[in-house]
């Protein structure tokens, strides 16, 4: 994230992030080889934030992050969550993302939770 905007617009769970009561994290591997990874980030009153979703350089159009996403939205499911949300940036290097999370039915939205107007963020959201 940090090759492609700025520091103040790197919003990425760092290791101590990652290991908060409210965070999930999960790994999708094929054999021994790590293929992706995502979290969920329960914000309360049945709404959650997809956090630190990212594919490997090679499984990158092979399907792996719709599934990774589809996982984290039925997991979502499972705890009762009724709205997801996420922050991803506006850079090109982004936009595969943008059109992925779009066909799995996320909108724009206002910023969420802690996050403020940022011109290089995208905030999305859907309901379950």
């Amino acid at each position: 994230m940090h090759a492609t905007s700025p520091p103040e617009s790197v919003h990425p769970l760092d290791l101590d992030g990652l290991r908060d009561a409210a965070v999930t994290f999960y790994a999708a591997w094929l054999d021994d080889v790590l293929m992706g990874c995502g979290a969920l980030k329960e914000l309360g009153d049945g709404h959650a934030e997809i956090k630190s979703m990212r594919t490997s350089s090679h499984a990158r159009g092979r399907g792996v992050g719709g599934e990774l996403l589809l996982f984290l939205l039925a997991e979502a499911g499972r705890r009762g969550i009724r709205r997801v949300s996420l922050e991803t940036g506006v850079e090109p290097y982004f936009a595969p993302a943008r059109r992925m999370y779009a066909r799995h039915g996320f909108t724009e939205c206002p910023p969420f939770g802690s996050y403020r107007v940022d011109p290089n963020s995208v905030f999305m959201t859907r309901t379950l």
